[in-house]
């Protein structure tokens, strides 16, 4: 009987707060659950690569987690792009208007493709430049390494920006059990090239730049033949994807492109925080390097809960459904810190173990505790608010507005503060991380003043 209490008590909890017009609370699962497995896998991978090169020596390390992160700036560019044709698609599929979905979707596909192309070929012949400016600092064997990974990740982006785009444009109607399909082989694969690579055939950093490129574009070719032969939804074809028209293009833009321009202004103040990061020695860049992997896993619920919202809002946008639109993001927002809540439960009694795959040094195992610690309880309070609500403020056309906030917020808060607390005062690489989780507090509290206005909705994205 207490059981059927409990079934009955969940299900009305579920009804009142995640169905309306729109979507009921059954469809919004059925988004949610792909996508949670999707970032739970894509966590773990990098959890996993990053104990793997941690085999081949702290300098390995210390050069990937370098090295990613200008990747993280640059293929965010290309999934804030592909974004874009998300919430297009969306809106589109919310309207009914099934012919438009389709050219979005080929839409996204052709932009992404060559913004990628275009950066990659910049990066590989200006792969020495580069690194020269960011990363003057670094010690020599650190700047070998670094030097072989860029040039191997940055010959991987087409890959990765193909396989975003169609996922994106999956996401967009819904169908997140396919865009969770070709994420596993791009993923699975990466692991395994690398083990192959990194644990039998000792190529250290060479091996996880082959790995990575075989993957993404394995992941890639599997994700246009299944949007041009299997997919019974989106119906694209070839000439499609040369046949976009200016229109779509500007609505794809629309959204995409300033959400571009925050990542990589987002992107490059973590790139300037990384330089103080650098100025602070090996091991505090191999701190960082293993605390981002393990912080990355409380992200997990959270972090689909934002890709999720972007789906559910689009459509009710679609509908022209703001009391929906309403309802659902702020049942958004309570699910994504109630998840923080549930993933600190899970993984605090197992960071002994965690940290301990990294193999890492006695004297940087206080830092990564400590720095854990304090953002654990910050992610709580403050991620949702600063994640989740621009996310859903951009589905519904106000892309503007969010990237505005973000860049600004980043660069007067995150870095800053980072340079501040962490040099001039001398806290160290727990400055750095002080500052972001202050950073976080500043955006959240300006998109909720946001949302609960009214210019947010009042976008006309589509016809």
């Amino acid at each position: 009987m207490a059981g059927i209490n409990l079934k009955s008590i969940s299900i009305s909890l579920l009804e009142k707060h995640l169905s309306g017009e729109s979507l009921n609370y059954r469809q919004i699962i059925t988004i949610f659950l792909p996508i949670l497995v999707d970032q739970a896998f894509v966590t773990c991978v990098t959890l996993i690569n990053t104990a793997m090169i941690s085999s081949s020596g702290v300098a390995a390390v210390s050069a990937v987690n370098m090295v990613d992160s200008l990747n993280f700036l640059l293929v965010n560019v290309f999934i804030a792009v592909s974004t874009g044709g998300t919430v297009v698609v969306a809106q589109y599929k919310g309207s009914g208007n099934d012919p438009m979905v389709s050219k979005a979707a080929a839409g996204s596909v052709s932009s992404v493709f060559l913004l990628a192309l275009g950066i990659s070929l910049l990066i590989i012949v200006f792969h020495m430049p580069t690194l020269g400016f960011l990363f003057s600092g670094a010690q020599a064997d650190v700047f070998d390494s670094a030097k072989i990974y860029i040039v191997g990740s940055a010959a991987s982006y087409c890959g990765i920006a193909i396989e975003e785009a169609v996922c994106g444009a999956l996401r967009g109607i819904g169908e997140t059990r396919s865009s969770l399909a070709l994420s596993l082989i791009m993923n699975v694969s990466y692991v395994l090239f690398n083990f192959v690579f990194i644990n039998f055939l000792h190529f250290g950093v060479l091996g996880m730049a082959i790995s990575v490129n075989v993957s993404r574009y394995l992941g890639a070719a599997c994700a246009l033949i299944y949007l041009l032969k299997f997919n019974e939804s989106l119906h694209v074809k070839v000439k499609d994807m040369f046949k976009v028209s200016l229109s779509l293009l500007h609505k794809i833009f629309f959204v995409g492109l300033p959400f571009a321009a925050e990542q990589m202004f987002f992107s490059s103040g973590k790139l300037l925080t990384q330089t103080f990061v650098v100025s602070l020695g090996t091991y505090a860049m191999a701190t960082n390097a293993i605390t981002n992997s393990i912080a990355n896993l409380f992200i997990i619920p959270a972090n689909a809960l934002s890709l999720t919202v972007i789906t559910v809002v689009g459509q009710c946008m679609g509908r022209r459904d703001i009391k929906d639109a309403r309802k659902f993001i702020r049942s958004f927002l309570f699910l994504g810190s109630a998840a923080f809540v549930v993933m600190s439960m899970i993984i605090m009694p197992l960071l002994h173990p965690l940290v301990s795959l990294f193999n890492p040094p006695e004297r940087i195992v206080p830092d990564i505790f400590q720095i854990l610690f304090i953002n654990t309880f910050a992610q709580i309070l403050l991620w949702s608010i600063a994640f989740v609500t621009p996310s859903a403020l951009r589905a519904a056309g106000d892309s503007k507005f969010t990237s505005i906030v973000s860049m600004l917020s980043m660069w007067l808060c995150r870095v800053v503060l980072g340079y501040v607390l962490g040099i001039v005062l001398h806290f160290g690489i727990i400055g750095v991380w002080l500052a972001m989780d202050i950073e976080w507090s500043v955006r959240g509290g300006i998109f909720l003043l946001r949302f609960r206005g009214k210019k947010w909705y009042q976008h006309h994205l589509i016809d």
